[in-house]
């Protein structure tokens, strides 16, 4: 068996598991809101709380994907993990759910979105201050 080794995950990798992840986890949450329990498009519009708590279930459900599996589908999908930097494993629920929301934070900031490209090991601002870091598995024998 070879030996693995985690690099941080190549940024496109994580914006193609990012669009993934919200046609799979938040597009079914929206339609159920919308159309079973709201009377369709204009009452959801006009429903602030329910647009909030729409996305308050969706970055509950993704911290529940990464403190169990360390992955989304859409990570799944792009074969990338999310790990503690600090201890390697995957992080707790606590932690997913602070980093979801400092990533909210930071893309309502533009400069906290575009920290990855003017930083050598590509991190975002929520990774860097969460301590976390989504990864790709590289075997030992990979030649790239």
């Amino acid at each position: 068996m070879s030996k693995q080794k985690a690099i941080i995950s190549p940024i496109i990798l994580r914006v193609k598991a990012f669009i993934i992840d919200i046609f799979l986890i938040s597009m079914p949450l929206l339609y159920c809101t919308t159309y079973l329990i709201l009377n369709g498009k204009d009452d959801f519009q006009h429903n602030q709380l329910a647009i909030f708590i729409v996305w308050i279930i969706y970055g509950v459900i993704t911290s529940i994907f990464y403190s169990l599996k360390a992955q989304t589908p859409g990570y799944k999908a792009s074969e990338i993990y999310l790990i503690n930097l600090k201890t390697g494993k995957k992080v707790s629920f606590l932690r997913a759910f602070f980093r979801y929301i400092l990533f909210i934070i930071s893309c309502a900031f533009v400069v906290g979105f575009l920290v990855c490209f003017f930083r050598k090991d590509r991190l975002n601002l929520h990774d860097v201050l969460t301590k976390t870091a989504p990864v790709k598995r590289k075997f030992k024998n990979d030649i790239n």
